[in-house]
């Protein structure tokens, strides 16, 4: 809802589970076109990447994607920063929550669903689809590290306390497949050095790769994105 209690484009994308509620937030829900754009760009992406032979309705693609983006830029603010803090201005593009569920509306990012939260442990699920393949058949090492860091930060978020990453220490163990549903859990800890959380990849109990992830704790009110610029009201 804006200030004046007008209810904005995105409201009624579901919040972050857990105690800091719907009225905490690090940014703008995303609209739900955005969400429903990103599942659609991701599947087709996908698609484009196992294309074997040159295909027409790509070139027909190509020129239709070049006019859409000419239409929707012409609908964003002119200043590419974003709008947090203060000083933030309605120039500025809206910042969206990166609290939780970033590749919902965002397809570089991968999905994942947790099962359970609290502030100790959590435990999920994730399909790593054919855009986040490197070697054959398997996820690249580097989107292992976007997935840890994405599900570690929103536990933190969600239970109340959360900060900035100081280290973040990946073994892998053994190769991470895509297409396969994969299970993930994490135990948090927080001591006078901050939080230290400890992920795990696993497929059928056997543990893929492992992360241990240590930040800074910070209240979530004093977090930088505590303090975003609110979504314009259409005119």
């Amino acid at each position: 809802m804006a200030e004046n209690g007008q209810t904005l484009p995105g409201d009624a994308a579901p919040a972050v589970p857990g105690p800091r509620g719907p009225e905490l937030r690090f940014g703008e829900r995303p609209l739900p076109q955005t969400v429903a754009a990103a599942a659609a760009i991701r599947r087709l992406t996908g698609v484009l990447l196992a294309l074997e032979h040159p295909h027409p309705t790509v070139d027909v693609l190509v020129t239709r994607i070049e006019e859409w983006e000419r239409e929707l830029a012409a609908a964003t603010p002119p200043d590419p920063s974003p709008r947090i803090g203060s000083a933030s201005s309605d120039t500025q593009r809206v910042y969206l929550d990166h609290a939780a569920d970033i590749g919902a509306f965002n397809p570089c990012f991968p999905e994942y669903e947790f099962d359970h939260l609290d502030a100790g442990k959590a435990h999920g699920r994730i399909t790593f689809p054919l855009v986040h393949e490197g070697p054959p058949g398997l996820v690249h090492g580097g989107f292992l590290g976007v997935f840890f860091d994405a599900v570690i930060q929103q536990q933190s978020c969600a239970v109340g306390l959360s900060g900035k990453t100081r280290s973040m220490n990946i073994t892998y163990r053994r190769p991470t497949p895509i297409l396969v549903e994969l299970d993930f859990d994490i135990t948090r800890t927080v001591g006078e050095a901050g939080i230290e959380s400890t992920a795990r990849l696993l497929r059928a109990g056997e543990v893929l790769c492992r992360a241990v992830v240590r930040t800074v704790a910070v209240p979530l009110d004093q977090l930088g994105t505590s303090r975003y610029g609110k979504r314009r009201i259409r005119t």
